[in-house]
């Protein structure tokens, strides 16, 4: 997941369902072109996986599905780059719990909700963590529990 959360960048919106599965079918069979592989397509694939992907369990699979992936287009899963393990499964309970709330219809629809959602935003780790916890080596290489407030 992004780790910048620079808040003057715009939400890229996804155009059609079609669009978001290419995304997460990039991210599964490394062919995603990593210069598309933003804050936003790291949550419309984890959003693809929880609703259309039955036989991915998130939290046990995505972890070694980026790793792959970063690997494959040249990335280094390291204690400064590459693959975090905190900001992913923050994500993911993000996007689980942002689907039980949701209302919106579709795919696409529902992955633009996400991205304009406050768990849709760059800095919305920040409400649960500080920096120096959220972007330390021990966060990345495995789950810590927010040290702020509880998700």
């Amino acid at each position: 997941m992004s780790e910048d959360f620079d808040l003057s960048w715009p939400i890229r919106r996804f155009a059609d369902a079609a669009a978001v599965r290419r995304i997460g079918n990039g991210l599964l069979d490394c062919t995603l072109p990593r210069a598309e592989w933003t804050h936003e397509a790291h949550l419309a694939a984890c959003l693809w996986l929880l609703t259309e992907r039955p036989d991915i369990l998130p939290e046990r699979d995505l972890p070694a599905i980026i790793r792959r992936y970063n690997e494959s287009v040249g990335g280094v899963n390291d204690d400064t780059q590459g693959y975090h393990e905190t900001l992913t499964q923050l994500y993911i309970r993000g996007v689980r719990r942002f689907l039980t709330d949701s209302r919106a219809d579709g795919l696409a629809e529902r992955v633009n909700a996400l991205l304009s959602s406050a768990v849709g935003a760059r800095e919305w780790p920040l409400r649960f963590y500080s920096r120096e916890v959220l972007f330390s080596v021990a966060a990345r290489r495995g789950w810590i529990a927010p040290e702020l407030t509880p998700i």
